[in-house]
């Protein structure tokens, strides 16, 4: 499903630039002119190859250039595709509406359709350079059938998705985890991708990470970006000198009050491996126990639920990162990949949280979205 709407999306963006540079080509004959337009053009298919970036694939840019290129390349790409839309759909209008005679109609459309075409630019300009970093308190409280009364009220933080690099600076990080300890979590976790490609300041992210104490420490799991940027045991290591344990594939017991919490962890689960879903995972399964998975991939849950998993925590999606709210129906493009996107899911008795998490991926632009900073409260059901 996800090469599917990358095909969709490849297609979108060939036809919308084909028809803009065509419109470009006719109405400019200077031979420097149309010398722009070309070069213009061959850099927006450099950015947008810079979005293949990744292990196996195009690595003959640098991580963070590839990762600015891309940004660059799709944030125009995707503000084009909507003007340029709005720009057809406006023309059929001023054709089938607009009187040769009538003056006032004629600027009214005209009016209209301008202030439509600038409604994607102040869309995107409004997500990156306010609701991008505009970073909240999400509480939620997840009712578990059974729960000890050890673990009822057990306060987890969790931290996912932070992609520090051009985009999250140290500061930036720095005000997440400031407002995360204000919270006085038991239990921190941290579910992946704390940064985007290799180049990025991982160590600047573990340093900032260290900062969060929980009283019964802090763990985390691997997401598909450590994979991508080869980082995978270096995070591992330089977590641990950190006071993070990273789980890849084990379990940790923890008491809270008589009650046993089993925390366990696994790298990123692709569903492009070929693999099966948390294979051998089952064997981490404490019996009468809390189970609580840390899996970076949502789309694992109901493999967990019937391996006997209680609860999962994930993020990956980033809540869609850009998502309209259309009749109370969300239109994500998190859904082309799963159907797992934000909140809370529950399935075979057991529960799952997926969190929006804090930094951006492919443009650093997040709508109806916002990152957030999680704390879930454990509550028997």
């Amino acid at each position: 499903m996800p090469e599917i709407f990358d095909l969709f999306l490849f297609i979108v963006f060939v036809i919308v630039q084909w028809r803009i540079s065509a419109a470009l080509w006719k109405a400019h004959r200077q031979p420097l002119a149309r010398a722009s337009i070309v070069l213009f053009e061959a850099l927006v298919a450099c950015g947008y190859a810079c979005t293949f970036a990744g292990p196996g694939r195009l690595t003959i840019v640098p991580g963070r250039v590839a990762e600015v290129a891309a940004a660059a390349a799709l944030t125009y790409l995707v503000a084009a595709s909507f003007m340029w839309a709005i720009y057809w759909t406006a023309g059929r209008i001023r054709k089938h509406f607009d009187a040769p005679t009538n003056a006032a109609r004629r600027l009214a459309l005209n009016a209209a359709g301008n202030l439509a075409m600038a409604a994607p630019l102040a869309a995107l300009g409004y997500g990156a350079l306010i609701e991008r970093t505009r970073f909240r308190v999400r509480e939620i409280d997840a009712f578990l059938p059974g729960l000890a009364p050890g673990l009822d009220g057990l306060r987890i933080l969790q931290l996912s998705d932070i992609h520090m690099g051009p985009f999250l600076s140290e500061s930036d990080l720095a005000r997440v985890v400031d407002m995360g300890m204000e919270l006085k979590p038991h239990l921190a976790v941290i579910t992946g991708d704390l940064i985007s490609a290799r180049g990025d300041p991982l160590d600047a992210c573990i340093r900032q990470l260290a900062r969060v104490r929980a009283d019964a420490g802090v763990f985390g799991c691997m997401g598909n970006h450590e994979h991508y940027a080869r980082a995978e045991d270096y995070t591992e290591q330089a977590a641990a000198r950190a006071g993070i344990r990273f789980l890849r594939g084990h379990s940790q017991q923890l008491q809270f009050g008589g009650s046993t919490l089993n925390l366990a962890g696994v790298d990123h689960q692709s569903s492009t491996s070929g693999k099966k879903y948390l294979a051998g995972a089952e064997r981490m399964v404490v019996p009468g126990a809390l189970n609580l998975l840390l899996s970076h991939n949502p789309a694992v849950f109901p493999v967990a639920a019937r391996q006997g998993y209680n609860f999962m925590l994930s993020g990956h999606t980033h809540g869609g990162q850009i998502n309209v709210e259309i009749y109370d129906q969300s239109i994500s493009p998190a859904r082309f990949v799963t159907r797992y996107i934000y909140g809370l899911y529950h399935e075979r008795g057991a529960a799952a949280y997926v969190t929006r998490g804090i930094g951006t991926i492919a443009i650093p632009v997040r709508i109806g979205a916002p990152p957030e900073i999680t704390v879930i409260r454990l509550r028997k059901a």
